[in-house]
């Protein structure tokens, strides 16, 4: 199977039998990760620049470097809201290099360029971020300035922490994370806390099987009508507390596939949902279960909920549901 690979002026044919060259190789230079979905949708081990695997590829470095960047960046697109002085992205002295930053499509030097304000008349901003980056912690934390955030194009796995990454986002009311990889992320506590202008998320595509900590994940989410959480795996996770918390225009939420077995803490878990109306929980194992306080606290508007199947943890004692 015969493959082109374009990416500005380069193109380059490779084939399967070339790619299966490419594994684990020691150097000093790491120069990316690549995905081989492209030609029989598994993932590749992260490659090091060595002669011979050049060679084999029949390639130049300079188009072997192209393919790594292309492979392996993530392209953000954001709309502003219109406020006088807005922050949109958190970068630290290290990353700065890595990111590269676009107003309007006309390259800005980001030095000093972490907010917009009124007179900067911007309308879009285009982020490209390369492969170098782990972690988004805390990367739109108290961006007020974002209506819209657009994650374009994602193809990296190396990602392993988003917790706090919107969180107080109060402006946004759009996100798009439907290219998201979440293979390898550990930590998602406080990821949208606080974004209380948004009224849909769907994180149907999220892999979710290696979080450990959800606490807060939502929480504040005051105007969240719809939220697609189905498919979360939540087999390694051990903290669930304030998951919902205040998610009070929720009206129901599709808990079927979560897997509660290694969950210690689910205190303030719904607390005050006033608008859920049912809420399963039958799945739930709470054999290592030992803070529920207030977890059910102000569902004003369930009118049932079975906890016949939840097992009292000796650890739990009197602690009160609700």
């Amino acid at each position: 199977m015969d493959s082109t690979i374009k990416n500005d002026k380069t193109k380059v044919s490779l084939n399967e039998k070339s790619i299966n060259h490419i594994g684990k190789v020691k150097s000093k230079y790491i120069l990316k990760r690549i995905f081989n979905h492209i030609f029989n949708k598994k993932l590749l081990e992260i490659i090091r620049y060595n002669k011979k695997m050049q060679n084999r590829l029949n390639i130049s470095i300079k188009t072997y470097m192209k393919l790594a960047f292309y492979f392996s960046s993530i392209e953000i697109e954001i709309i502003p809201s219109k406020i006088k002085f807005g922050k949109f992205i958190n970068i630290t002295e290290f990353e700065k290099i890595f990111y590269h930053i676009y107003f309007n499509d006309n390259n800005i030097e980001i030095k000093n360029k972490y907010a917009i304000k009124e007179e900067d008349n911007v309308e879009k901003i285009k982020i490209i971020v390369n492969y170098q980056i782990k972690s988004f912690e805390k990367l739109f934390q108290f961006c007020d300035c974002i209506k819209s955030i657009n994650f374009k194009k994602f193809s990296r796995i190396n990602i392993n922490n988003m917790s706090y990454m919107f969180y107080g986002c109060t402006n946004l009311k759009s996100l798009n994370l439907s290219n998201f990889i979440t293979y390898n992320v550990k930590y998602m506590s406080h990821m949208f806390a606080n974004c209380s202008s948004l009224e849909k998320l769907d994180l149907s595509n999220f892999n979710t099987e290696n979080v450990y900590n959800m606490s807060y994940m939502f929480s504040g989410c005051l105007s969240l009508k719809k939220l697609k959480i189905s498919n979360f795996k939540t087999n390694k996770t051990n903290n669930m507390s304030f998951m919902f918390y205040k998610c009070s225009s929720l009206k129901e939420i599709n808990l079927s596939n979560f897997n509660t077995e290694n969950v210690t803490n689910m205190e303030y878990m719904f607390y005050h949902c006033s608008s859920l109306k049912e809420l399963d929980v039958n799945n739930f194992n709470t054999n290592k279960l030992e803070n529920i306080i207030c977890m059910f606290y102000g569902c004003s508007s369930l009118k049932k909920l079975d906890l016949s199947k939840f097992k009292k943890n000796k650890k739990i004692k009197d602690q009160p549901y609700a």
